[in-house]
């Protein structure tokens, strides 16, 4: 079972203190690796960085601006120069200026600058890394709303307002991103893959927990402990023939 491990394995996490982040975190730190997590709010990631070093996990905190290159590069040079290497790359933060479809237009370039620019070039920086070491594996955490369209009736009788449609191009535009690095990079010997999580649950109003929750196989959302699994067996040497996949993480919502 050694292969499902992540000793002395060298990961990078954009966000991580966050509603996904901090479970993965605590997963991919629990599997053994050496982890980096890096976003643009590097006090929340300090107080991460404690709880995990108190539990015995070895997990540093980094500064990032995902969608400024040179903000990239510098993280991907840091990284290299302390460890001389990076195993993995978790593509996981988002940034959420759109808050509605009647969002001023301004904030779907953010939102683009970020989610789109952003992970394309933490994958090109960090996958030519790996691709010079001929190994190492990259995971991008795509969502659901990447893989089907929004269903609004969850939505009503709620004060959520309906989701903004550049959350929809993004995810879905990083389910093939991946497709394509994984054939670019497995000339190499780096592997590409992409997770689909679905709903995770925060304190809902209950009409929308009601409506989703029926959508599901399981009858719930998910927690913060249900994408660490998958994403760790992705980065790890367990997944050594998998690449270009998609992988719903969603309670059976995508099936139903």
């Amino acid at each position: 079972m050694n292969v499902f491990s992540l000793q002395n394995k060298v990961v990078v996490l954009t966000g991580g203190a966050g509603l996904v982040g901090r479970g993965l975190t605590r997963a991919i730190a629990s599997a053994g690796a050496q982890l980096v997590i890096a976003s643009r709010h590097l006090e929340k990631l300090q107080n991460v960085v404690a709880e995990e070093t108190a539990a015995g996990h070895a997990v540093v905190a980094e500064p990032l601006d995902q969608g400024d290159e040179a903000s990239v590069l510098a993280l991907r040079d840091r990284v290299l120069k302390r460890f001389g290497r990076v195993d993995g790359l978790v593509n996981n933060a988002v940034s959420r200026p759109m808050n509605s479809p009647l969002a001023a237009a301004a904030a779907w370039e953010e939102s683009m600058r970020v989610n789109a620019t952003g992970i394309f070039l933490m994958t090109r920086a960090f996958g030519e890394a790996m691709c010079r070491q001929k190994t190492g594996s990259i995971v991008n955490v795509s969502s659901i709303q990447g893989m089907v369209g929004p269903s609004f009736e969850l939505y009503e009788g709620t004060n959520m307002g309906e989701p903004p449609p550049d959350y929809f191009f993004h995810k879905g535009g990083i389910i093939n991103l991946t497709r394509y690095y994984a054939a670019l990079f497995g000339r190499c010997n780096v592997r590409v893959n992409c997770v689909s999580p679905g709903g995770f649950f925060s304190h809902q109003p209950e009409p929308f927990l009601r409506r989703y929750c029926e959508r599901t196989f399981l009858g719930r959302m998910a927690d913060a402990s249900d994408l660490g699994g998958p994403v760790v067996f992705l980065l790890s040497d367990a997944a050594h023939y998998v690449t270009g996949s998609n992988l719903p993480v969603d309670g059976g919502y995508t099936a139903k």
